[in-house]
């Protein structure tokens, strides 16, 4: 649960690709079947206002850029979204963004 916690922990932090030198926010962890965990980094928005590409890395190409969260992470250990209780519209509206 140790090294579990280490991964989520990069939840919410600015970090950088060691390889690409892609930028961002972390803001999605996986664990595959295949035994791979991947961080999704968002780059934000570009100057002209669009949500820039998220992309995944390997959990293992990932540098902490700032130690401060950009926002609270959610409680993956204990309550309503530990419990599954919290999430998506369970009828989500087509078009809603």
């Amino acid at each position: 649960m140790e090294n579990i916690q280490k991964h989520l922990d990069l939840l919410g932090h600015r970090v950088q690709d060691r390889v690409t030198g892609y930028e961002g926010v972390a803001t999605s962890v996986c664990f595959d079947l295949y035994g791979c965990i991947q961080v999704v980094i968002n780059p934000g928005l570009t100057p002209d206002g669009k949500l820039g590409e998220q992309c995944w890395f390997d959990v293992n190409r990932i540098l902490v850029l700032e130690q401060e969260l950009v926002m609270e992470r959610p409680d993956f250990v204990k309550g309503p979204i530990a419990e599954g209780g919290k999430g998506p519209e369970s009828k989500p509206q087509p078009n809603a963004c």
